[in-house]
């Protein structure tokens, strides 16, 4: 395998890592704010991963460029949405969740 060849392989990994983590975060975790970040953060990464293992298959090419063009766009909206949904959430009275047993 070539050092380009290697490099798309850890990029697709790590991004099915973090889309795996992503999808284990938004089954386990308990309110709509824990889910949002879990999915934001980690779900932006795994597409960022991706989406440069696929720019970095496709070499000098037109597909190249719309590889990090639709990158770039995927880093603003992500980010941009979960914190229009959290903030709606929160405009609509959703409180977070806590743990309530350990408190007397």
């Amino acid at each position: 395998m070539t050092p380009r060849e290697i490099a798309i392989a850890v990029l697709a990994a790590g991004g099915v890592f973090f889309a795996f983590v992503a999808a284990v975060g938004m089954l386990r975790m308990p309110d709509l704010y824990t889910r949002s970040h879990s999915a934001s953060k980690s779900d932006t990464l795994a597409a960022g991963l991706s989406l440069a293992a696929v720019a970095l298959a496709f070499g000098s090419d037109v597909s190249t460029i719309k590889a990090v063009l639709l990158l770039v766009f995927m880093f603003i909206t992500n980010p941009t949405a979960a914190h229009a949904i959290a903030r709606a959430a929160a405009e609509e009275g959703i409180e977070p969740w806590t743990d309530e047993e350990g408190e007397e």
